[in-house]
């Protein structure tokens, strides 16, 4: 199976186009009009799902100009729950039709019994979850014959009967399930602060030959009676210490792995979108330019 999924991996990306931006409907008739120079456009899979939606339709219209990655939301992995089949299987006939690159879903659960939560809640990291989860994901990886990559979460509250630190867990579903990994580092700049954590242990604990997409958003702080959290709103611009995470991670491991930027609520002006695409762009070129000075010193 191993082999047989990763036949499916990566489209080559280049350090000049592996940028892009996640489609949300205020921009779409823009990004079908004057089709912007991105690499690749992501989706939230279960938007899609309807095949004779307006969404739909409009989607076919850029895929011709643009790589597509499906993002989903819904699957939730790590509920006790059985995978839900008529989701999977409305996954897999978007999947087919739109024949995305890259197919992704979070290290996270959201339903009980059959009743979803409008949210993505954090796993108790215990081997029985753990085991869980890795079913779940090979399950998912079998039916539609592809691999897929698992997000790690922004949290905001942890289980006291969790025994695996959240990094090495990751690690571990990544190694049972031949799956790839999606590595969000405005979420792990989040649960760093929220949970007391070094963001340097996590990433030096991830093996970026899996990193097969990266995620950078913007976050906001709140004040609670019980003191300062930060949420993952994905409202904001890239806050410059996440954007000086990005600057390490091309820096230690180049710049071909494709990366998003995410902005979902108040979201503003597609140029605006595009101006942080830009900044990740001007990320990679300076990184790019310092490795040809060096390479002729």
């Amino acid at each position: 199976m191993a082999d047989q999924l990763r036949k499916h991996n990566l489209v080559d990306f280049s350090s000049q186009q592996s940028i892009g931006v996640g489609l949300r409907s205020p921009h779409i008739i823009e990004m079908i009009t004057q089709r912007p120079q991105l690499g690749w456009l992501e989706i939230h899979s279960e938007n899609y799902f309807n095949p004779h939606s307006l969404a739909r339709q409009q989607l076919r219209q850029l895929q011709p100009h643009y790589p597509i990655s499906c993002h989903g939301i819904g699957l939730s992995l790590g509920s006790a729950d059985p995978l839900n089949v008529q989701h999977l299987q409305q996954l897999k006939q978007l999947v087919t039709e739109t024949e995305p690159f890259l197919i992704s879903d979070h290290l996270s659960w959201s339903s009980v019994d059959g009743h979803y939560f409008n949210d993505l809640l954090p796993l108790p990291y215990t081997e029985e979850a753990l085991n869980n989860f890795c079913d779940k994901v090979i399950q998912v990886q079998d039916v539609l014959q592809r691999p897929m990559l698992i997000e790690n979460p922004s949290s905001y509250l942890q289980f006291q009967h969790s025994t695996i630190p959240e990094w090495e867990f990751l690690m571990a579903v990544q190694q049972r399930t031949d799956c790839g990994l999606l590595l969000d580092l405005n979420n792990i700049y989040v649960s760093s602060f929220n949970h007391g954590f070094d963001c340097q242990t996590y990433l030096a604990a991830i093996n970026p030959a899996v990193v097969q997409e990266i995620h950078l958003a913007g976050f906001i702080r709140k004040q609670l009676p019980q003191g300062e959290i930060w949420i993952d709103t994905h409202s904001q611009p890239v806050s410059d210490e996440v954007w000086l995470l990005y600057q390490q991670w091309v820096h230690c491991h180049g710049s071909e792995t494709p990366t998003l930027i995410e902005w979902d609520a108040d979201i503003p002006p597609l140029a605006i979108l595009l101006a942080e695409a830009n900044k990740a762009q001007a990320i990679i070129d300076k990184e790019l330019a310092n490795a040809i000075i060096c390479n002729h010193a």
